[in-house]
């Protein structure tokens, strides 16, 4: 018999996260399997693998997502897919779920199942490739835990050691704020934050500063184990109450403006929507989307530096120093052209109002 232990209904909120998984993999697989020999999809929390009207879990998704992608036959690396699940009733689960699929899969594809749990599953592979001295292929590990135990920095900083491998952790303020004050619980939160920083939090009384006290030391301590890594950070709002916060952590420009595109492109969904955290309050929508914190986000970061690149641009938007993408910086430009704000080199480009590479753009003084 399958209780509601083993399967539980999917959480309405929980469909956005998936939705950003998918489209995020729709990108990651073809780039990362065409330039490398593996690459590797690690769920650490990766469930029963199903809810309990049959919605497919983050492990079917990543599987699906490849096996169906329409560049798969083109990627000429091995894709490793690695499930662990410390439960054990969840571990059959997903394995009744797995094993069916596994003739279907391509000879350049492969599927490990684990019982086990994440901190101490990735501390036994990075012990094994340590000793063979190799390092862990490129990597997309996927961090959604119950709770805050089991998710030490530390693993996150051996993971981040290879300089293509990426972090999606879902992290739950709620419980770090239940349980702070609780003596029990400071092990666990010691491991979170790889330090005893988080202490300092307790002592903020209003709400909204001791959740950015929180959000901030862990920002700062992602950077700081991945060597200045591109730390995306989102938040997921039911109407005004946040129930979740996305961190994503990734060494390449690129992987960090496909996830910033990957977040835009679900929200809103029903009640819920992502917003970001360098503007105050912008909510991400895909049609009519607020630009006016991006113009001044340009504006503020190149006024003063004289003749700057389209790609200069491009790069400081597609990083984490923005909420937004590289879809949407040329908009503004426009904007900002027409209403005489800045001034093209016209021999680096043909047509006005276009921003081919190697455009050359200043920010007036007057803006």
């Amino acid at each position: 018999m399958i209780t509601t232990s083993t399967l539980w209904k999917l959480p309405p909120h929980t469909k956005g996260k998936h939705l950003v998984l998918k489209n995020y993999l729709n990108a990651w697989f073809p780039i990362l399997g065409k330039y490398n020999g593996r690459i590797l999809f690690i769920d650490g929390f990766a469930g029963p693998g199903e809810y309990r009207y049959g919605e497919k879990g983050s492990p079917l998704i990543a599987l699906n997502t490849y096996m169906k992608h329409r560049a798969r036959n083109r990627m000429s690396a091995e894709v490793y897919f690695i499930f662990i699940e410390k439960d054990k009733r969840r571990f059959n689960h997903l394995k009744s779920l797995i094993d069916p699929l596994i003739p279907e899969l391509p000879n350049n594809c492969k599927v490990e199942i684990i019982n086990g749990k994440f901190d101490g599953t990735m501390n036994e592979i990075m012990d094994l490739l340590d000793d063979q001295e190799k390092e862990l292929a490129p990597s997309f590990v996927m961090v959604d835990p119950f709770g805050v135990s089991e998710t030490p920095m530390e693993i996150i900083e051996r993971i981040f050691r290879n300089k293509k491998s990426e972090v999606f952790i879902s992290f739950q303020y709620d419980s770090i704020n239940r349980f702070s004050k609780k003596e029990e619980f400071e092990p666990h939160l010691n491991e979170l934050y790889g330090c005893t920083e988080w202490k300092n939090g307790t002592e903020i009384e209003d709400g909204k500063d001791r959740r950015t006290f929180y959000y901030n030391l862990y920002e700062r301590k992602l950077r700081e184990v991945g060597s200045k890594k591109n730390v995306i950070h989102f938040d997921l709002f039911k109407k005004n109450r946040l129930i979740y916060s996305i961190f994503f952590g990734t060494k390449h420009i690129r992987g960090s403006d496909r996830m910033k595109q990957a977040i835009w492109k679900v929200s809103p969904f029903g009640d819920f929507s992502f917003r970001g955290v360098h503007a105050d309050q912008l909510t991400l929508v895909l049609e009519n989307p607020d630009l006016g914190p991006l113009k001044e986000a340009i504006i503020q970061e190149f006024m003063g530096k004289g003749w700057i690149t389209i790609e200069d641009i491009h790069e400081f938007v597609s990083s984490d120093a923005t909420d937004y993408h590289s879809g949407q910086y040329k908009k503004v430009l426009r904007g900002l052209e027409k209403n005489d704000k800045i001034e093209i080199d016209e021999s680096t480009r043909k047509i006005k109002l276009s921003y081919p590479n190697g455009t050359k753009i200043k920010i007036k003084q007057d803006h």
